[in-house]
């Protein structure tokens, strides 16, 4: 039997990439995030190797000499993404430091000597804000076989349309195989993930057996607009006098955030989980059928997180860390591409998603 590949994981947030590296068998020795509350939900639900520290400050040396290897199979990891945001206006300019952590991921590959990477970050990294990160890492890792994948969540079994951009990286020692990724057979529904889930108790404490589940605050006004929106409706379904000010003189035709104080619909599938999910002034955020936002809870469920999974910290850092994670299925097909690679079996999956401009030599077995 083959052994598991080892990796380290920077920028692991939460666990979401991990939790999805683990389910394909991948052996995670080590992983570090900057965020103490993001941490110590990593250390809560996956285990003990999992540390704070600010990748400015990581050596690949070090590192390696902690897990007790000369080198790593796998390094991955999803630098921050707040400075490649579509909302972000100059984010290409590179006038966010934030940026500069890419930079940092793509020494730490070289460093610890890693016989694959696997980078995730925003879609539109991939696209012209990020041509420049892009480019500095082809350069500096002019050693590797760099394949990128631009992959909707939904692909992979999620009840989201999560937009992402993949980079895998494979050594030019390694076999000349393509990655592939396997994606599901069906597509998930928001009922599917999160219909059979009960209300959040209605004083807005901790359902007793759920973690996380808990009732946003809303104001009575806001209870009153989001009473008016069916299911697949947003700010457009409020009566005028309910309206927010800027709502009111706005052509609801023509212009306006069309999912601001949007409801989810149970046949459909959520639009991207934010940092700011747990409201529906957001975005299309308010649950299906109950007058309230999704609870953290829930939003973590249509991440892919498993339901006895619980994450640390005040509500402001448990929104932030499920709304900046990995979906966990994604990760996985992600390691299952790396394992087929580096471990040599080439077969493609039943579901290919080919990386971008690649044309495949060969066919899925019947």
């Amino acid at each position: 039997m083959s052994r598991s590949l080892t990796c380290i994981e920077t920028f692991s947030g939460a666990g979401g990439m991990a939790l999805g590296l683990v389910a394909a068998g991948v052996d995670v020795r080590l992983a570090f995030d900057i965020d103490p509350a993001a941490v110590e939900t990593y250390r809560r639900n996956i285990g003990a190797h999992a540390h704070v520290m600010d990748i400015r400050n990581a050596q690949g040396r070090k590192l390696l000499r902690e897990i007790g290897l000369t080198r790593v199979d796998l390094l991955s990891g999803g630098p921050p993404c707040q400075g490649f945001s579509k909302q972000k206006r100059g984010a290409h300019n590179d006038i966010d430091e934030r940026n500069g952590l890419v930079r940092e991921y793509g020494r730490l590959v070289q460093e610890t000597k890693a016989r694959a990477f696997l980078f995730e970050n925003v879609e539109i990294f991939g696209q012209k804000r990020g041509a420049q990160f892009i480019g500095h890492i082809e350069r500096e890792l002019a050693d590797y076989r760099i394949y990128k994948f631009f992959v909707c969540s939904s692909e992979f079994g999620l009840a989201q349309r999560r937009g992402r951009f993949l980079m895998i990286g494979i050594h030019k020692a390694e076999p000349h195989l393509a990655p592939v990724l396997g994606g599901a057979a069906r597509r998930q529904t928001i009922r599917d993930v999160i219909g059979n889930i009960p209300p959040p108790p209605e004083d807005g404490t901790e359902h007793k057996t759920i973690p996380n589940h808990i009732k946003c605050r809303i104001t009575h006004l806001n209870e009153q607009r989001i009473r008016h929106v069916p299911p697949g409706g947003g700010w457009q379904d409020i009566p005028r006098h309910l309206r927010l000010d800027c709502h009111k003189d706005v052509d609801a035709s023509k212009g306006g955030w069309p999912d601001v104080y949007g409801r989810l619909e149970w046949s459909g599938q959520c639009p991207t989980i934010t940092a700011g999910f747990d409201s529906f002034t957001r975005g299309r955020y308010a649950h299906p059928e109950q007058h309230r936002s999704l609870t953290l809870h829930e939003g973590a469920r249509l991440q892919g997180f498993p339901a006895k999974f619980r994450f640390v910290g005040n509500r402001y850092d448990v929104r932030v860390q499920i709304g900046n994670a990995v979906p966990p299925p994604v990760a996985k097909a992600a390691a299952e591409a790396v394992q087929r690679v580096l471990i040599g079996n080439s077969q493609i999956p039943r579901f290919p998603i080919y990386a971008e401009g690649y044309q495949p030599l060969m066919q899925a077995a019947e």
